[in-house]
């Protein structure tokens, strides 16, 4: 028998998207509407009829596979750190099948784009994959053996978060020290401020008293203006050491890149160099790449995940 269809939803702060991968694995986007994401009654009636309206791609068999950021406990299901309000300490997938009478798997966005990846993707021959999200902010994930691997509390790979940004940075053959800055999780210190696109034009404002959008920052840096090549110098190391020894304790043989910055093909080879740099083995073959699934990772990897476990 043929594996049934199935039903992926993106879910994001701002829209949902709904797709179908048929059973040879291939996606199609059907639909994209705007989340209500302060009220449950008004997302779980969007999502039942955005599934109704087209059904004809769909069978009764066909299960709801979801990537969504935030946590997913895995012990109880309930969401925790979700940009959706309306998601907070809800047993999202329990809850969902009841309301639409199917299977329903829920995972975390930057899992499940690791996992397309290591499957289908740029991780593809590689037993350990780590999936470095650098969008507006700095997230990952982490498969091994072609499975998604879930800490204890449902984090594994935040790489973004932790006290471990660098208090100095090498500029031009002088040392430079730069501010742990606060970020919105709470502690001091940590990747993300520096790290994603807002990071970089945190960065850039506290090297320069400059403010600039992180598109114009890398334009510039590409027409080889001095400030925002320092910016930029101070950008690899400042996220090129910590994606060092990310690498180092996983083993990953490979680093697959998501988010907005990964769309910027000169800035990830440089990435790469300087990773090569920091680890404790480099190697001839590139460890960090761009991956492949820039727009619909989440959704792959959520589907192939559904696949995992119900077939």
């Amino acid at each position: 028998m043929s594996k049934p269809a199935v039903i992926c939803l993106d879910l994001g702060g701002s829209f949902i998207k709904l797709g179908v991968m048929d059973a040879q694995n291939a996606l199609t986007i059907l639909d994209q509407q705007n989340i209500p994401a302060t009220s449950w009654t008004a997302f779980t009636t969007l999502v039942s009829h955005m599934i109704a309206q087209h059904q004809a791609h769909f069978t009764a068999d066909s299960p709801v596979a979801i990537s969504t950021a935030g946590i997913v406990a895995p012990d109880t299901g309930e969401m925790f750190a979700s940009n959706i309000p309306a998601f907070h300490q809800r047993r999202l997938a329990n809850e969902l099948s009841a309301i639409l009478q199917r299977r329903v798997i829920v995972h975390n966005d930057a899992d499940c784009f690791t996992l397309a990846e290591a499957l289908t993707g740029a991780g593809q021959a590689h037993k350990v994959v780590f999936g470095a999200i650098l969008g507006s902010g700095v997230g990952g994930g982490l498969v091994a053996d072609g499975r998604i691997i879930t800490g204890q509390n449902g984090l594994t790979g935040e790489w973004g978060h932790g006290p471990i940004t660098l208090t100095e940075v090498e500029l031009d053959g002088e040392t430079l020290r730069l501010p742990r800055l606060s970020c919105p999780c709470g502690q001091k210190g940590c990747l993300d401020s520096y790290g994603g696109a807002r990071g970089l034009e945190n960065l850039h404002q506290t090297l320069h008293s400059s403010t600039a959008s992180s598109i114009d920052i890398i334009k510039r840096w590409q027409q080889q203006d001095r400030q925002a090549q320092q910016t930029l110098q101070a950008w690899l190391q400042l996220v090129g050491q910590p994606l060092a020894y990310t690498i180092n304790i996983t083993g990953a043989s490979r680093v697959v890149v998501g988010g907005g910055l990964a769309s910027v093909v000169p800035l990830i080879e440089a990435l790469d160099q300087a990773v090569q740099g920091y680890v404790l083995r480099s190697t001839r073959q590139r460890l960090v790449v761009p991956g492949a699934f820039a727009h619909h990772g989440g959704m792959m990897g959520a589907a192939l995940l559904a696949r995992q476990r119900h077939g």
